[in-house]
């Protein structure tokens, strides 16, 4: 099954690791060393020019998604039920 992750960014969803509100970036040190990290790895994408919502950890790559976590944790849900 597949999970849209906005723009044109579809994944597996056997690939998806974990979905998180962008609030965690601020919130948590260990989120900022993460995303750093993967970043500095050169394994960060920005889906499209809106504001992300959303960050999506994957197998090999980091997202920035537009699309908000509680939606995308819907889509992930339904392709896992099915």
């Amino acid at each position: 099954m597949y999970i849209h992750l906005g723009g044109e960014r579809v994944i597996f969803s056997s690939e998806l690791v974990a979905i998180f509100d962008i609030s965690i970036e601020k919130s948590s040190k260990i989120s900022k060393q993460f995303v750093s990290h993967a970043m500095k790895e050169k394994k960060v994408l920005r889906i499209g020019e809106e504001e992300a919502k959303s960050i999506v950890v994957t197998k090999s790559t980091v997202f920035y998604s537009p699309i908000s976590s509680a939606t995308l944790k819907k889509k992930a849900n339904i392709s896992f039920a099915v």
